[in-house]
């Protein structure tokens, strides 16, 4: 019975897919992060990564934003596997959610956030990431940051960070892919920005999430999770004389 269940919930969830993919045109642009609030005409989450796409157009914008919710708006609750079809109102405050919707390809962020949203999918928590170790580096770089990669010069981060670096130079190279979200603060507000446009000198963040006892290389092959530029408030325990 409960293969059953899983194979026509999945087999809803292909429906449902189906039916967004043919009702919207364009691109998909998929952000996700924590629900803030939902309504039957809008949604407001704070968005922590999403696909490539999805990161270009909030470049030089704020975390919080605000989508729309239309008549056609499907809303999932996965427990368990299972996605189930749910209203809005079975949606709470602070739970992880997977927001996909369909634009032209080049759509500003304006633009985006007009269209309805296609599908909603509510997680609760964090899949996955919480179950792994936090490799927390903190450090500075001489530049703009391309390809794929970011060179730090660690001066501090927390002690699991700090000691993949034993006997090991304060000057790494770390990986980040489409999914990495690097966020410029200034004062309490956070802004999305680009790799290219970090600068000589800045005081960074990187965040990656590795299994227990990983090696300086298997972490450093492992993207970004979260690259805070000018972060405040980071617990960084140690540091690098």
């Amino acid at each position: 019975m409960t293969k059953l269940l899983t194979l026509i919930g999945i087999a809803a969830l292909c429906v449902v897919a189906s039916a967004s993919a043919a009702n919207g045109n364009g691109r998909p642009y998929i952000f996700r992060g924590e629900l803030s609030s939902v309504s039957s005409t809008q949604l407001a989450m704070k968005i922590e990564g999403g696909n490539h796409a999805a990161l270009r157009v909030l470049l030089g914008q704020s975390q919080d934003q605000t989508f729309t919710v239309g008549s056609g708006t499907e809303f999932l609750l996965w427990q368990k596997g299972i996605p189930t079809v749910v209203g809005p109102g079975d949606l709470h405050s602070g739970d992880w959610i997977q927001v996909t919707v369909r634009a032209k390809a080049g759509s500003s962020l304006t633009d985006v956030e007009a269209n309805a949203i296609g599908i909603v999918g509510d997680h609760v928590n964090e899949p996955n990431p919480p179950k792994l170790p936090l490799y927390l580096y903190v450090g500075t770089v001489d530049g703009p940051q391309a390809g794929g990669h970011i060179a730090l010069h660690v001066k501090a981060g927390n002690v699991r960070a700090l000691r993949t670096l034993v006997g090991q130079s304060a000057d790494q190279t770390f990986t980040y892919d489409d999914t990495t979200i690097f966020l410029l603060w200034q004062g309490k507000v956070p802004t999305v920005i680009d790799p290219s446009q970090l600068k000589a000198g800045d005081r960074i963040t990187i965040r990656i999430r590795a299994p227990f006892r990983s090696s300086l290389t298997q972490v450093e092959g492992t993207a970004a999770r979260h690259v805070g530029d000018h972060e405040p408030g980071v617990q960084a325990t140690a540091t690098i004389s």
